[in-house]
């Protein structure tokens, strides 16, 4: 029986802006899965946007992404994020989510 080392492992592949900031420089593919409004307002560089409320969420990403290279992913303040990598991860991909999301982002990084 699973007590408290199950709730620690439900996402284990959250990590820090450093570290989200290096995976991107190592070539990772950056995907936003906020709403398109929320991502016209304000995004990192280069990032591409899948909406992972909306249905079609993996399909988007089969089309748009490579499942051979990582994907780091964001959204607002990580909830969402966290949801989009454990989708992908069933579907096959590497990925990776920011802890706080872009709100943490903007708090270390002067660069959108």
């Amino acid at each position: 029986m699973c007590v408290n080392s199950c709730k620690s492992n439900i996402n284990n592949f959250t990590i820090d802006v450093d570290n989200f900031r290096v995976l991107i420089e190592d070539g990772a593919q950056l995907v936003d899965v906020r709403t398109y409004d929320e991502f016209e307002e304000n995004r990192i560089g280069g990032a591409l946007n899948i909406d992972v409320q909306k249905s079609g969420f993996i399909e988007k990403a089969d089309s748009l992404l490579d499942k051979n290279k990582k994907v780091a992913v964001y959204c607002r303040s990580g909830r969402r994020s966290k949801k989009a990598v454990d989708l992908l991860r069933k579907a096959g991909y590497e990925a990776y989510d920011l802890d706080g999301g872009i709100l943490e982002w903007k708090k270390t990084s002067t660069v959108l």
